[in-house]
């Protein structure tokens, strides 16, 4: 599913027009993304968590030359599974 078929979806099962939906889905997604870029978790009970994790720096290959090269760290979006998601999921 994509964020179309997403919104299609919703607006369907709702009775809501797509254009109020797409509002919707891209001010949910813009304020998640706002978040994550403070550092903030956001959590939705029984759903799961987004949030930020750190990665270290390593050293990686070129897959094409085999040379070494060094990944610098940084900061990663992670989403962890909330009790009831991994229930309906199973």
């Amino acid at each position: 599913m994509n964020k179309n078929d997403l919104i299609n979806n919703i607006s369907e099962k709702e009775g809501l027009t797509k254009k109020d939906v797409e509002a919707v889905v891209n001010g949910l997604l813009t304020e998640i993304t706002d978040a994550l870029k403070e550092g903030d978790k956001v959590q939705f009970v029984g759903f799961g968590t987004f949030e930020t994790r750190e990665r270290s720096s390593r050293t990686g290959r070129n897959p094409q030359t085999g040379e070494s090269i060094d990944i610098p760290a940084s900061t990663v979006p992670a989403f962890r599974a909330g009790n009831k998601l991994k229930d309906a999921v199973k």
